[in-house]
């Protein structure tokens, strides 16, 4: 909902609708003598939560705005793509994400996503490896890994119930208290690392026009699966970040995930003191590790 200067709104069109993304067009980032150079592209990818966005990496993706072709969408249901009314499953995601790579690039990409898009983002490599020249991936989680069933825990039973699925989202989630208790409790690791912008930056996408759809999907399970059994399929070049102080998925999975495919995999990188998104927390640090990563993996 957020755009950094010198970066504009752009759209495609999927096969669930208009999905729009941001990337740099002007000045301070191009002028005559760059706007016209073949660079390699960046896809910057935003994880599932009430409100999530490309907002997510507004403030790690600028960074690369002088080297690199940057794209970071918003995905469908999410920030200002298109709200279909509908209940989402797995494929419309790795149907999207794919349709927006092949619509906006034309040659292998280096995608950077977080949490379960980070795992949906496996899969689509995994079927459409051409698409891809490496992944470096924040938490990538299918959250039902190694046979957990997230969708039987308490909260997700809860939200499964009709009517009081809405109620919970209007009045538990999409508010600014709503946001700023879930960015605290299962975010970040540092409530201190949370300052107004990114909580009204979250509670904007939250609030647009049947954002719940998308949002209750998640919440309730819909989206997830166990990216365990799909993983050893991957061969694009990859690095794993994992912030030690994820609530939703601890670095023990990660580093089991890792272990499956260590031919693929050729980082994973534990981080102290963070929790599911350090491209917020600790955007500085975020940067240098992807700045590491990419000659690395390319």
């Amino acid at each position: 909902m957020f755009q950094p200067q010198g970066f504009e709104q752009r759209s495609i069109i999927t096969s669930l609708g208009k999905m729009v993304y941001y990337t740099a067009t002007n000045s301070p980032w191009q002028d005559n003598l760059t706007a016209n150079r073949d660079r390699e592209t960046l896809v910057f990818l935003h994880g599932f939560g009430g409100g999530s966005s490309a907002y997510e990496w507004s403030k790690v993706y600028p960074a690369f705005a002088a080297e690199y072709r940057l794209l970071a969408p918003d995905l469908i249901g999410w920030g200002r793509s298109e709200h279909p009314v509908r209940n989402y499953s797995i494929d419309d995601y790795l149907i999207t994400i794919r349709e927006f790579l092949q619509q906006t690039c034309t040659g292998p990409v280096t995608a950077i996503a977080s949490s379960l898009t980070a795992a949906f983002t496996i899969r689509v490599a995994i079927a459409y490896p051409d698409l891809f020249k490496s992944l470096i991936l924040v938490t990538p989680a299918g959250l039902s890994d190694f046979g957990e069933d997230y969708s039987r825990s308490f909260f997700a039973q809860i939200v499964g119930v009709p009517v009081l699925d809405r109620l919970l989202y209007s009045t538990g989630i999409a508010t600014s208290g709503g946001i700023r208790s879930f960015l605290e409790q299962r975010q970040f690791a540092q409530s201190n690392r949370i300052y107004e912008e990114i909580v009204e930056a979250y509670l904007k996408s939250a609030q647009q026009p049947n954002a719940e759809y998308a949002a209750l999907s998640f919440v309730r399970g819909d989206l997830c699966f166990d990216l365990a059994l799909y993983i050893q399929q991957l061969i694009t070049p990859t690095a794993i970040i994992w912030g030690q102080k994820s609530q939703f998925t601890g670095p023990e999975i990660g580093r089991r995930l890792a272990e499956k495919n260590p031919q693929a995999i050729r980082v994973f990188q534990p981080l102290e003191d963070v929790g599911l998104t350090p491209q917020l927390e600790l955007p500085a640090v975020t940067i240098g590790l992807i700045r590491k990563f990419l000659p690395l993996l390319n």
